[in-house]
This record gives structure tokens, sequence and C-alpha cells, in this order.
């Protein structure tokens, strides 16, 4: 679950669209310690497309 936490972490940021900021806050609050197939194609294109460094 903590490296999960940490992908969001590096992705997240309040320069994101709002509805990216949403998915990442949700799979934040998920109550399990894995992704679903969908959950991590989506986490990977959100790390592929920002790589970690969001600019405002």
């Amino acid at each position: 679950m903590r490296v999960i936490c940490d992908r969001i972490s590096r992705v997240y940021s309040s320069a994101l669209e709002e509805s990216v900021q949403k998915f990442l806050e949700m799979l934040g609050k998920v109550n399990r310690a894995y992704l679903t197939v969908v959950e991590e194609k989506l986490l990977n294109v959100l790390e592929s497309e920002y790589g970690g460094e969001i600019i405002p």
C-alpha cells in the first residue's frame, strides 16, 4: 500500500485537472493493498503523462 501512496504522491498536484485530482484522491482512499488492472493502467498513464513533475 505504501508503494501505491508514494506513486500517487509523486503525481498529485493542485495544478492537475480536477478530474485527475479526484481520481488520485479516490485511489488513495481505496481500502486494499493492490490496484485493479484498470486502476493500474490509469495510474501508469498519469505517471507517463505528468512524469511526477507538475509545474503550476
